[in-house]
This record gives structure tokens, sequence and C-alpha cells, in this order.
């Protein structure tokens, strides 16, 4: 089995807040997103791909006020968006929250990560509208939200349909312009860094650095105002 990083996930208090946090900081503007009506939220992206992580891009994902709230009141939304320690901390600023990791073979990557005790969640089918078309994938999230280890251990993403011969036809990365912001590197800080490395092995994940302290994920851009880093520094959820 074999993941590669698909995208990383900042969290925006709102949206319009996460885009000039972009052009503050990153120097560019990112290209129309779009809604995931199931969750209530919408994003914008950008193109962050190397040659080493060839599938990259970069969400910002904020909360749509204009969305209908979901009719389960329990109903929680994906990458803890609904946590209070999180929310406060990205109204101060838009914040690295998570990674997503790309596989073919989600199901197996799914008891992979239950024979080392963790429960990544079921596979959601999710959709959403792009200008060459509908983007389909299917999704690990719990139904708790929660992203686990921080935010460091990721969440799980097949895109297509269920026999498709080609999957990532409309994978973001197709439709993205160069955003002259590229992905150097990430590097993921835990306390539980054994669990997160067995993890890790079972998913046959490559491309991430992994060492023991405290929380924080940390992706090093180059970008048009020079080397860039993001912090996640721990918020919220501990480990599993």
């Amino acid at each position: 089995m074999k993941t590669h990083i698909d995208h990383l996930v900042v969290m925006a208090h709102t949206l319009a807040q996460g885009v000039q946090w972009c052009e503050a900081t990153l120097g560019i503007t990112p290209a129309p997103g779009g809604e995931h009506a199931q969750y209530g939220t919408h994003n914008r992206l950008f193109k962050i791909a190397t040659p080493a992580h060839p599938l990259a891009y970069l969400e910002i994902i904020a909360i749509n006020p204009a969305a209908k709230k979901p009719t389960h009141a329990e109903a929680k939304r994906w990458f803890d968006l609904d946590d209070a320690a999180l929310q406060a901390a990205v109204a101060l600023e838009p914040r690295l929250i998570h990674f997503v990791a790309n596989t073919d073979e989600l199901q197996a990557a799914r008891s992979a990560l239950k024979a080392q005790g963790i429960e990544r969640g079921p596979a959601v089918h999710a959709s959403r509208h792009s200008r060459r078309g509908l983007l389909q994938w299917q999704m690990t999230v719990r139904e708790d939200g929660q992203r686990l280890f921080n935010g460091a251990l990721p969440s799980l993403i097949q895109w297509g349909q269920a026999g498709d011969t080609e999957p990532l036809r409309l994978h973001p990365r197709n439709s993205l312009p160069r955003s002259g912001v590229s992905l150097q590197s990430l590097a993921v800080m835990h306390p539980s860094a054994d669990k997160l490395q067995a993890a890790y092995e079972a998913l046959g994940l490559t491309g991430v650095a992994l060492a023991t302290g405290p929380a924080d994920l940390v992706a090093t851009l180059k970008t048009p105002k020079g080397t860039v880093l993001l912090h996640s520094h721990g918020v919220s959820r501990f480990p599993v």
C-alpha cells in the first residue's frame, strides 16, 4: 500500500479572512473552490505541487454561514471544525490544522489503521461542482468529526468513483494553475510519535518527517514572499 500527501488543510474563521491571510502571508490569491453541502463548509484552493509531492494543493476551509444546518442535532463537521478551542484559535488567525493523504486502497488503509487500534472513521462519499466537472471522492470522516493526534494522523481520500479507470482525472491538481507556492516539506512533532510512526508505516505513507515533541504540524512553503513556515501548534484534540 502506498499513500501520499494529497492536500494541506488551513482553517479560517471566515473564507474572506482566509483569503486576506493568504494574500498577506503567502503573497497569492487562492483560486475559487466550492461548497460541501453535507458539512456546511466552503473552501478556496491553490496548487503547491512539486516533483516530491505531485498531488499537493492547499485548501483554505471555513464554515459556510449561508449553509443549511445539519438536520441531525449531534452531527459534527469534518476536521474538528466544531471544536471550540480550534474556533477560538482561528478567530485570531487562520491556521494549518491537518493534512489529507491520497490512497487507491481506501478500505485496506482503514483496515491497516484498525489493526493499530485506530478508528479513522467510515469512508464517506462526497462531491462538489468544479469548473471542469463534478469532483467525487471518498474520505474517512469520523462521526465525531475528530482529526485525531492533533491533526497529525491524515484523513484518507480516494478520488473518483468505484471502478474508475482514471480516478485522478478530475483531481484538483489538474484544474488549478501554478500558484507560485510550492511545498518543500511537511514535518510532524507529537508526544505519541511512536504510534504515529506505526500508523504511517501501516499506510505506506512517505514524505512526512516525524519526531517526538509537543504536538505540531510544520509545512515549509516556498512563496513569492520567501520561505514561509505554517504551524498548527497542536490545537486542539489530543490522541485517540
